[in-house]
């Protein structure tokens, strides 16, 4: 069965959803994440603040990144289920990493994602949104396991597992922001993986 291909109104509202996104980071980059208006974004874009808005409910969302999400749920739920629950989640946000930051990926795409990761950790209150995001994330990646959602103690653990894997993601996303994208970011969550499993990375 193919998939389904985007109408023309969903493209329109992707590309005006990416263009919104694009002139707010650069705007939080160049100027400082509070010093820079919705209105300062709207106008940048070409755009009413209302449309803004509407595809991004708070000013923290402007630097949200949906995309990982959904390829490393894709990732989890295509994975074997007879895998440990940390194989299975850690090679997806390795496979992830990889496309987003990989030979096909571009340039701009990936300046935008350090971009975003930088203004993330720099800035408080889009501190406490991500930790959301993450939350958000760790459900996504429980539900994509399939595991039975009856048995406490199988959600207790798949959770735990996840929770672990993203802790170690993290920690990689932080080193590649300081590396500035040098170094491999597919590489630098295996490595953080491999260490939070005791080994020596």
């Amino acid at each position: 069965m193919s998939e389904r291909k985007p109408t023309l109104r969903e493209r329109q509202r992707s590309e005006t959803r990416h263009a919104i996104q694009t002139h707010a980071v650069r705007l939080f980059t160049d100027r400082g994440y509070d010093a820079v208006t919705v209105a300062d974004v709207a106008e940048a874009a070409g755009v009413s603040a209302m449309t803004v808005y509407r595809h991004f409910p708070t000013k923290e969302d402007l630097v949200l990144v949906d995309q990982p999400a959904r390829l490393i749920a894709e990732r989890v739920a295509a994975s074997a289920a007879d895998e440990p629950v940390v194989r299975r989640v850690g090679g997806a946000l390795v496979e992830a990493a990889a496309e987003l930051t990989g030979v096909a990926a571009s340039a701009a795409g990936e300046r935008f994602l350090l971009d975003c990761l930088r203004l993330m950790v720099a800035t408080p209150a889009l501190r406490a949104r991500h930790l959301d995001s993450q939350y958000a994330l760790q459900e996504v990646v429980v539900d994509a396991l399939g595991c039975d959602t009856t048995d406490p103690e199988a959600v207790f653990r798949a959770r735990a597992a996840t929770s672990a894997c993203l802790a170690a993601m993290h920690t990689a996303l932080t080193r590649w922001a300081d590396d500035d994208g040098r170094t491999s970011l597919p590489d630098l969550i295996a490595r953080a993986l491999d260490a939070g499993a005791g080994g020596n990375g």
